[in-house]
């Protein structure tokens, strides 16, 4: 294509706010969000997240509440993650496969709250569960083992779709698990259920209020770049993505967000399957700190990086921010 100017001048449809709208390349809805929402014991709780502001820490009965708005704004889906109580975490993790544990308490209470007007989406991973703030088991050197873990891993996603999860997402980066849940699910009378699978979950430093929020941060001993991936790698995150397709997985997530656009975009190109992005906590707090200190205003700053992850190839987006956006995308 050959354009000169004046014949061509590309701000005639850029000149109006309904000339905007009609030539959008990018439209996002509320529809696109995925709420994460922190767990904790308790009737009636709500615990801040200091280095989270604006999010909070809910006992069963609030996640019911907070369930309960996602549907009322049009959010599809809300992911859970537990903070588990000191005196059930162990090294083994083994409260991850309990079927009265904490996170499967609240998917029950969800499901009867909401029926399936919601998705629930759940966590698998075992970092809420441990002593020692890995998402496996770990060996005497210290070593987060794989396959082994892998088998705990199976016993968490299939108590989880047990007690009504819709979605289990494998977060913890550990080989062959996302066949081996597949594999588990279909076993144990649960094909309907789907995988997202963190196919992509980079050794970020920007992780580190997700780790104050379901108290992991201050067990972690050493660090997860064994199993997490080297930020410096795109080619690899592809290996891994086309792997856990392999495997089984329904939907695929890049974690964290802003900083892999390039990844999302590559994934999207690459392979026919949803591509999600996860706006982590690091990326959240920066919004609000970002707010505090004058850099700008809270919604624009939030929806250019929202559509920036749409424009990037993404189905949709876990993002702390999903009920004011959905606010803001309701008008």
């Amino acid at each position: 294509m050959t354009a000169s100017y004046p014949a061509t001048r590309l701000r005639r449809t850029r000149a109006t706010a309904w000339s905007r709208s009609l030539h959008r390349e990018t439209v996002m809805t509320s529809a696109d969000l995925i709420w994460p929402l922190f767990i904790i014991e308790g009737k009636g709780a709500e615990e801040p997240v200091a280095s989270l502001p604006g999010v909070s820490r809910w006992s069963i009965d609030g996640i019911v509440a907070r369930a309960k708005e996602a549907v009322d704004l049009g959010i599809p889906c809300i992911a859970l993650f537990p903070n588990t109580p000191d005196g059930k975490r162990s090294d083994d993790g083994a409260e991850a496969y309990n079927s009265d544990n904490l996170m499967c308490r609240t998917i029950r209470a969800v499901r009867d709250a909401v029926g399936g007007d919601l998705g629930i989406l759940t966590d698998v991973a075992l970092d809420p569960y441990t002593t020692h703030g890995q998402d496996g088991l770990v060996d005497g050197s210290g070593y987060v083992v794989n396959d082994n873990t892998v088998a705990v891993l199976v016993d968490q996603a299939v108590a989880q779709a047990e007690a009504g999860a819709d979605i289990v997402a494998p977060s913890d980066m550990m080989d062959g698990r996302v066949h081996a849940i597949r594999m588990g699910l279909e076993m144990n009378g649960q094909p309907n259920v789907q995988i997202m699978s963190y196919a992509a979950k980079y050794a970020s430093a920007f992780y580190g209020p997700f780790r104050d929020a379901v108290g992991s941060g201050g067990r972690l001993k050493g660090d997860k770049k064994s199993y997490q991936m080297d930020p410096a790698n795109g080619d690899e995150a592809l290996r891994e993505i086309a792997m856990d397709i392999a495997e089984g997985a329904d939907s695929v997530m890049v974690k964290p967000g802003l900083a892999y656009l390039d990844i999302i975009t590559r994934a999207k190109a690459r392979f026919e399957i949803p591509v999600f992005a996860y706006q982590v906590s690091g990326e959240y707090a920066l919004i609000e700190a970002g707010v505090a200190a004058g850099v700008g205003e809270r919604e624009p700053l939030l929806m250019e990086k929202l559509i920036a992850f749409k424009r990037a190839g993404c189905s949709g987006v876990l993002t702390y921010h999903a009920p004011l956006a959905a606010r803001l995308l309701n008008g």
